[in-house]
């Protein structure tokens, strides 16, 4: 048996459940969260995430420009193997499912350097993730991460206004952005957002823009960088085709967010996000495949799973099964960013084990 130095499910991992309308626990998560995202699949409500850093019982939405908002009850406690949820609807609605993506961090003391000392952080070194709370100061500045590598992958909102989200990934230049809640192409005004430079090893670089470092608003930034076996972000080029394009992350991903990088506009351009917490549909003679995932929900929109989208989740990555337009137009530059359920090469080099 090959060793393993860690297993995605020890960092990350997703959850279906069904609400009660009362109190819960979620168990079977493997870990304490840090951070876990919940969107209702039977309901058309909003994205909602929760973090340790900020505090339970205060959300901010993917899918919303809205300012960080206490709600007692909601996500109420981060437990020892998931968390405990109250009555709200929106995330516990009586007989209605829900899905839940879960990431530990877990180091909330010894980062140092840079010239903005966060509120309150906490980072994982193994896997390469992190989550930070700062006061916008309206300059120039740097945040310390503490990761070991440049992030490829960092989301942005600020907590005290109606600011859009800001996103940077791995195949924008130091003056390109995405917003989170839209599904606006590439924006190209990014430089005052990171001080036009992309972020290093050691730091991330925020300018004075309004949706990163504002002065008098708090902020608040999840970062991830590609990790072997475990996460990674990147671009590639739809073809149009029912054949679609294959995707190698070196892994069997349980969750893929995918983006049109240069295109806004209509729906079918949003963020689409792709979880096995929806299962894989059976083999048919006409689809052979048994791992397609025919679901999908938009992170930028509060409605229920579509099927506009068909992907094949494989050991070794994912491949379009669909000529749709939210990830497999022709000649169309795709961002994504991928999570996994099993490695194919874990974070050692190291062959994972067989399942």
């Amino acid at each position: 048996m090959a060793f393993i130095s860690f297993q995605p499910s020890d960092f990350f991992n997703s959850k279906r459940y069904t609400g009660n309308g009362s109190t819960q626990a979620i168990t079977g998560v493997g870990f304490q969260p840090d951070f876990t995202w919940i969107k209702s699949i039977t309901g058309g409500y909003n994205h909602y995430g929760f973090d340790s850093v900020r505090g339970v019982k205060k959300w901010v939405s993917p899918s919303q420009t809205t300012a960080e908002t206490a709600q007692d009850p909601s996500l109420n406690t981060f437990d020892s193997d998931g968390f405990s949820l109250g009555a709200w609807d929106n995330i516990n609605e009586n007989a209605y499912d829900a899905a839940a993506w879960s990431w530990k961090m877990g180091t909330t003391s010894g980062l140092s350097g840079g010239t903005i000392t966060p509120i309150a952080y906490s980072i994982n070194t193994t896997s390469k993730q992190g989550v930070y709370k700062w006061a916008g100061t309206g300059s120039d500045e740097t945040l310390a991460h503490g990761l070991g590598a440049a992030p490829d992958l960092m989301m942005f909102k600020s907590l005290g206004n109606t600011s859009p989200w800001a996103v940077w990934c791995n195949s924008l230049s130091n003056t390109q952005y995405l917003v989170l809640n839209t599904a606006a192409g590439k924006g190209t005004g990014g430089g005052n957002m990171w001080n036009d430079l992309v972020p290093s090893s050691t730091v991330i670089n925020l300018g004075s823009d309004g949706q990163t470092n504002g002065s008098g608003n708090d902020y608040i930034c999840y970062a991830f960088c590609n990790t072997k076996g475990y996460f990674k972000a990147g671009t590639y080029i739809g073809n149009g085709n029912a054949d679609g394009v294959f995707v190698n992350t070196g892994f069997e991903p349980g969750l893929i967010i995918v983006k049109n990088r240069d295109s806004g506009g209509p729906a079918a351009y949003g963020w689409s996000m792709i979880s096995n917490t929806f299962g894989m549909t059976g083999a048919t003679s006409a689809n052979p495949s048994y791992n397609e995932l025919t679901q999908n929900f938009f992170a930028d929109q509060a409605v229920v799973p579509g099927t506009g989208n068909a992907v094949d989740f494989l050991s070794n990555g994912f491949k379009w099964r669909s000529t749709g337009t939210g990830g497999n137009q022709s000649s169309s530059p795709f961002v994504y960013m991928a999570w996994a359920k099993y490695p194919q090469v874990s974070s050692n080099s190291k062959a994972g084990t067989a399942r």
